[in-house]
């Protein structure tokens, strides 16, 4: 069946006689009641909110002398009435409609001011259960809300106390009336409360259900900000999200799109450290150019810079421990876009601060993520997130077991090159990356481009481990890294050449690890 709209005039300004008040966050409600009180408006509540307002002095209605209804079933019902839904969802200038209204003795409603119970707050108090999660479930509200919206060409819906300085400004403004642009303004608002209400519910349900990937994927996310372009200066860009959940910019100008991707890559390359010995990383578009763990953070990062002594120029570097003033007037020299710590050091963030043009970045411990999305051909890819590669099990494969130094050398090397964009081969000795080959058509050019770079910067790769982030599908690869130095190697494993690759590894003396997982970065 279609539903024909009556063709209406639409008034640009409405001037509210009458406003339905029932909220659960009272902050400055009774300020904001007196002032629609001082322009004329009529005040009609119920419950709690009712209460709350009379004890403040103000003359308000009672919803239940409205409906000649008293509250049942513990208040869970009391606005549910034709004679509240019939007052909000009239169109006051439909003869009809009005009729209707007469008919029943009921009056229209012009102002509806209505927030939410705290179902999100709710679920995250430890010893919440199925019944408080229901108890906290808002059904009267929303149902208000909505039909407040529905009906926004002649009724203003106010959702949250934040709103309320914007009526009362219009309303002193225009000699007491609402503009239709505020009214579509607050209806676009009311409709995105309660379809984020509606999400959080489905999500409790769903995650009580089971954690498998969603039937139905849904996504809320508020423009946090508005980027001075895209990956490049042509392309506009907003950022959406809640990025003070990961991080807080301490100084520097506003990050950037680039940025924002790069800041990303390097807080999922700094987890597989966390609880290790001083490690910096340096990255330069998403992937790590020099990495290292050693006694000390300056260490890590001499050693982490000598990997590749060109590509950080403009890139950023990450720590897993508080940057100290000895750090910063090591990195000090070079142009780093970003710097980012789980904290800084009062003089090492004097220190850092006096460049303006470098971004200082304090990161917090990554939320637990369920899900990566990606959009592809129009949609969006969604899978669950990788785990952490220093969990990934170990199996010997060769004839030889690797040494301690080589094994410690080999789990560095495996997590480093599961932030490596595929295909990736990294090597690295005495927990420091010597070369990184990233984002190569075959394994061969990303082992030859990791030891050019080791090269360059004159690092010797005898006695080396080296990692792939996927399993050589031939000898030929795993030769290769046998002829540059490498006595370990890690790799998944998984190559119906499997056999071949472990004969040619013991023909060489090697050591090799299988991980049984491989990580791949398209």
């Amino acid at each position: 069946m279609t539903i024909k709209p009556l063709k209406l005039p639409i008034p640009d300004q409405v001037r509210p006689r009458r406003a339905l008040l029932s909220v659960f966050d009272k902050e400055g409600l009774v300020p904001f009641a007196k002032e629609l009180q001082n322009h004329g408006i009529l005040l009609v509540s119920s419950g709690g909110t009712a209460t709350h307002l009379r004890k403040a002095g103000l003359d308000v209605a009672d919803v239940a002398d409205i409906t000649k209804a008293p509250p049942i079933l513990g208040g869970r019902v009391k606005t549910l009435h034709p004679a509240i839904h019939g007052g909000i969802l009239a169109r006051q200038n439909a003869e009809t409609d009005m009729e209707d209204l007469a008919k029943h003795g009921i009056e229209p409603f012009d102002l509806v001011v209505v927030n939410l119970y705290p179902f999100t707050e709710a679920i995250q108090r430890p010893y919440v259960d199925d019944a408080i999660a229901a108890e906290n479930i808002d059904i009267g509200g929303p149902a208000m809300i909505r039909a407040a919206a529905k009906n926004f060409v002649y009724v203003t819906v106010v959702t949250s106390p934040d709103e309320y300085p914007t009526i009362l400004d219009s309303l002193n403004d225009t000699n007491g009336h609402l503009h239709l642009s505020l009214r579509r303004q607050l209806a676009h608002s009311a409709f995105s409360k309660t379809a984020a209400y509606d999400r959080a519910i489905a999500a409790y349900f769903k995650g009580a259900l089971d954690k498998s990937l969603p039937c139905q994927l849904d996504l809320h996310l508020s423009r946090t900000s508005v980027l001075r372009y895209g990956e490049n200066p042509h392309q506009e860009a907003a950022f959406y999200g809640n990025p003070e959940e990961f991080f807080t910019k301490l100084h520097g100008k506003n990050l950037s799109y680039n940025n924002l991707i790069d800041l990303d890559a390097a807080l999922a390359l700094i987890q597989e450290f966390m609880d290790e010995d001083p490690t910096i990383a340096i990255l330069k578009h998403t992937n790590p150019c020099g990495v290292s763990s050693a006694d000390t953070l300056v260490q890590a990062w001499d050693r982490a810079f000598a990997t590749d002594r060109q590509s950080p120029f403009g890139g950023i570097v990450v720590m897993n421990q508080a940057c100290t003033l000895a750090l910063a007037k090591a990195i000090d020299p070079v142009f780093l876009e970003l710097v980012i710590a789980p904290s800084f050091d009062e003089d090492a963030l004097a220190w850092l601060q006096k460049k303006k043009n470098r971004r200082l970045i304090q990161f917090k411990p990554t939320p637990n993520s369920t899900y990566q999305l990606r959009r592809a051909l129009g949609g969006i890819l969604c899978q669950t997130t990788d785990p952490l590669a220093g969990d990934d099990p170990l199996t010997t494969v060769t004839d030889r077991t690797p040494t301690e130094s080589e094994l410690r050398d080999l789990i560095f090397a495996w997590r480093v090159a599961k932030h490596v964009k595929s295909n990736a081969i990294v090597y690295a000795k005495e927990r420091q990356t010597l070369g990184i080959g990233a984002g190569q058509m075959s394994r061969i050019d990303a082992s030859e481009i990791a030891v050019s770079k080791g090269a360059k910067s004159e690092l010797s790769f005898e006695g080396c481990v080296v990692a792939s982030d996927a399993f050589f599908p031939f000898p030929d690869g795993l030769l290769a890294a046998a002829d540059s130095g490498a006595v370990a190697a890690v790799q998944p494993g998984g190559s119906i050449r499997d056999d071949k690759v472990i004969a040619a590894a013991n023909e060489c003396k090697m050591a090799m690890i299988f991980t049984g997982k491989r990580h791949f970065r398209h």
